[in-house]
């Protein structure tokens, strides 16, 4: 694999089990020194970060979370191939950082064990400490030290103590020579080491660790890997050590009992505890994990957060659409009219701009998000809805994508990889892209406000526009379920998982965390409008711009000389011109390139009470689904038909009428285009994601079909119904 054309010269691998404080210690390391990419050839998200030692700049490499280095997804063979050093262009690390939780000592010395048979410096921050500290847990940081042979660092991520004691770790730890690796099945790794030989004579690239494993983990991605570079014979060999070995015992059931045997050892020398005391967050789990009453928290909390979308970036969307009408009105003033002052006006700033005024929304929504992540609330929400899952055919371990695709639905599909059954992981992919992710809250955001009224509940608590966009939530996240469920009951019918999950304590998130999260989140739906909003914007004026047909402004130049020459008063000569000047914009957009594409598909969208311009809208939306915002805001400034062609987006979408003079945007019809973007796929980059997750084109194409069809037909019901 090719990851870029000069690899770092200094490389550390950063790896831990979920709910560790992994990502907490990579921020507080890294700073805003980040980047996140693809590892090439696979859809693993790679995130990196410059760290500086002792005045030499480093390359921190923060590795999937993995419980173990037994590989089963791309997720842990990327792992593995960072720690061997098989990505080309990416230089073995000089040491592995990895993050432990001090609470949760025994379970995590699993994956360090592993760890510590390469023979790579080894660094452990022991995360949590000040969490292990408060409920009587003593380590003994030196003792475990040397029973391990590596350097054992308390650290607390959240607040930052012990980071410096860290780096300094690091800096030792990348100039010192290789460790000798520890060895908890050495005839296994003789055996491995002597056919590893023999393998690489033969012309294989296999190290001797990863034939090890191959001959551990039956049918897992290293006995994959092991068999496409070997041939038959060594297969076969390979199959007879691990029955010669195992001597009636699997070798993965040798290595658990082997591995934890040494593990219990170390922790009884090295570990001490306190009788266990009921604490605020055992009081607390008893509330959030009731089926019943963790439920309606769950939604208590998510409506909240919703009235707070709505509730907090009023003033900050008021201020940047009063920004962005100004900008619009000074840059009109000093260009001449003409296209250049259109495509300017009318193509760019209001298409990119009436994106960009619901960035103060998402960001609000994300920081709540990230606060319930890394507070330890999430991983509660998902045990808590496994039951709710099993009886869909899937587990809580299908939640976490299902939640990651509330930010973006790419991730999402990427973060089932974690699912080990086939069917499970394709019921997932084809569910997640019903969650309501960042792309559509715009159109819900444009819509609800225009056609909900503002009203207030409960003394001002709870305002109906919350609760509106709340529901729309709950839709999206009944038709993935109900999606799932209809799946797993026939063409994916199989066994339900089974699902577990650490829960991590509770804990105040780390502030300077929470924010490098947000400013990233916040830095991709800026990249997204800069680019493709932004192209598509100007596509799209061109397209409603041109032609421009001189009958059009020949016959409405007579009227204005008629109307000029005319012994009206000023008042009323002004208000004529501007009903003419808004007839002319309107009569050159029907005639324009994308009022006759709007026209002519109107006879298929004309059941769910659309127009020729909401037809176009949402055909140029397709690829991304905000787009529609940016097109609504070009076709209404090129072409608005009303008075107030100053006004507001929502405003025009308020007054928009047919030729008979009724209104476009009814509430039937409003409601119904909501429901058509709470369901229908139109996001080219979820689609994409798609093919590559599961290797066909059979499943994305049916994810259209199915999710375009069922928007469809939810418009239509609402429209016909309500109207």
């Amino acid at each position: 694999m090719t990851l870029s054309p000069q690899g770092p010269a200094t490389v550390i691998a950063l790896i831990g089990n979920p709910n560790t404080g992994k990502s907490t210690l990579f921020n507080a390391l890294t700073g805003l020194r980040q980047k996140t990419a693809n590892y090439p050839g696979v859809t693993v998200e790679q995130h990196t970060g410059q760290i500086t030692l002792d005045g030499q700049a480093v390359t921190l490499v923060d590795l999937p979370g993995a419980y173990s280095l037994a590989a089963q997804s791309p997720d842990e063979m990327v792992a593995i191939d960072v720690l061997l050093g098989h990505v080309t262009d990416l230089p073995r690390p000089r040491a592995v950082l990895a993050v432990v939780d001090a609470t949760n000592l025994r379970r995590n010395l699993f994956l360090v064990t592993q760890l510590a048979e390469l023979d790579i410096p080894l660094v452990v921050a022991l995360n949590l400490s000040d969490v292990a500290d408060s409920r009587g847990i003593r380590i003994d940081s030196a003792e475990l030290a040397k029973q391990l042979g590596a350097t054992f660092v308390p650290v607390s991520a959240s607040r930052g103590t012990g980071l410096d004691a860290l780096r300094r770790a690091l800096a030792s730890a990348i100039h010192a020579p290789a460790p000798t690796p520890l060895r908890v099945l050495p005839e296994v790794g003789d055996a491995a080491a002597d056919l590893a030989r023999r393998l690489r004579a033969a012309g294989s690239h296999l190290q001797d660790y990863e034939v090890e494993r191959a001959l551990i983990d039956a049918q897992g991605s290293a006995e994959r890997r092991f068999e496409m570079t070997a041939g038959d014979a060594f297969r076969g060999e390979l199959a007879e050590l691990r029955r010669r070995l195992g001597a009636g015992v699997s070798l993965a059931e040798a290595e658990a009992t082997a591995r934890y045997g040494l593990i219990n050892a170390i922790v009884a020398r090295t570990e001490q505890r306190a009788p266990r005391e009921v604490t605020f967050g055992d009081r607390l789990d008893r509330i959030t994990n009731h089926p019943v009453i963790g439920s309606l928290l769950f939604l208590l909390v998510m409506a909240a957060v919703f009235q707070a979308v709505f509730s907090w970036a009023t003033p900050l969307m008021n201020l940047i659409a009063a920004a962005t009408a100004a900008l619009g009105e000074g840059v009109r003033a000093l260009l001449p009219e003409g296209a250049l002052a259109s495509l300017i006006v009318d193509g760019v700033i209001a298409g990119v701009g009436g994106v960009i005024v619901f960035l103060p929304q998402i960001l609000i929504l994300f920081a709540f998000i990230i606060f319930l992540e890394d507070s330890g609330y999430m991983p509660r929400v998902a045990f808590m809805v496994d039951r709710l899952m099993r009886s869909v055919g899937l587990s809580g371990q299908s939640f976490i994508p299902m939640l990651s695709s509330f930010a973006c639905a790419v991730p999402g599909i990427m973060a089932t990889r974690v699912i080990p059954d086939r069917r499970d992981r394709l019921a997932t992919i084809l569910a997640a892209p019903f969650m309501t992710c960042s792309a559509r809250l715009p159109v819900y955001a444009l819509l609800i406000a225009a056609f909900v009224p503002a009203r207030h509940f409960l003394g001002g608590v709870v305002n109906l526009q919350g609760l509106v966009m709340l529901g729309l939530y709950m839709l999206g996240i009944l038709g993935g379920v109900l999606t799932a469920l209809l799946l797993k009951r026939t063409v994916l019918r199989g066994p339900t998982p089974t699902f577990m999950i650490e829960l991590p304590p509770y804990r105040l998130p780390n502030w300077r965390s929470m924010l490098l999260k947000l400013v990233d989140r916040g830095r991709v739906f800026l990249v997204r409008a800069g680019t493709l909003i932004f192209s598509v914007a100007i596509l799209v004026w061109a397209l409603a711009y041109f032609p421009r047909p001189s009958a059009i402004g020949e016959g409405y130049a007579a009227e204005r000389d008629t109307i000029e020459a005319s012994t009206l008063s000023v008042t009323e000569r002004d208000r004529r011109l501007a009903t003419l000047h808004a007839a002319e914009a309107g009569a050159y957009l029907e005639q324009s390139w994308l009022g006759r594409l709007g026209q002519f598909v109107t006879p298929v969208f004309a059941p769910l009470g659309w127009d020729w311009k909401v037809s176009a809208a949402v055909i140029a939306s397709f690829p991304a689904r905000e787009v529609v915002i940016a097109v609504l805001g070009t076709i209404y400034s090129v072409g608005d038909q009303g008075d107030n062609s100053e006004g507001a987006l929502r405003e025009r979408l308020q007054t928009a009428t047919r030729a008979d003079g009724s209104l476009v945007y009814t509430v039937p019809m409003a409601v119904g285009l909501l429901i058509f973007y709470v369901f229908c796929l139109q996001c080219a980059a979820t689609i994409a994601v798609i093919r590559r997750e599961t290797n066909s084109l059979r499943w994305p194409a049916f994810a259209w079909v199915y999710m375009t069809g069922l928007g469809y037909l939810g418009a239509l019901l609402a429209y016909q119904m309500g109207s």
